[in-house]
């Protein structure tokens, strides 16, 4: 969890900054766990690429890649980790076809 503290004439405010993984896992509407009863939990859910992308331009602004592709890369790393998949293909395929010029990759 990242927070996000910025103090201005000695008032301190602070915000939560989600992060990639926390943002994927929210877009797949997984239930709340208790991480001290339930340890190891593998999601298997399915995103839409246009979520996808809606993730990527919120976390755009973290992320130093110079095009939003690059950004979204970036997320499907993190969703391939989380363990979800990119409209029923493995989030590697998907990069794959980004990297290819398959799947364009427009702010819309």
């Amino acid at each position: 969890m990242t927070v996000k503290l910025t103090i201005q004439n000695r008032q301190a405010q602070f915000e939560v900054v989600p992060s990639a993984s926390a943002l994927i896992i929210k877009t797949l509407k997984e239930p709340p766990r208790d991480r001290k009863k339930q340890k190891n939990i593998k999601l298997s859910g399915s995103i839409i690429f246009e979520e996808m992308v809606n993730t990527s331009q919120q976390m755009q602004h973290r992320y130093l890649a110079r095009e939003l592709s690059g950004t979204i890369k970036k997320i499907l790393g993190t969703a391939q980790s989380v363990g979800c998949n990119v409209d029923g293909h493995h989030p590697q395929d998907v990069r794959d076809d980004i990297n290819s010029g398959a799947v364009e990759c427009s702010a819309s």
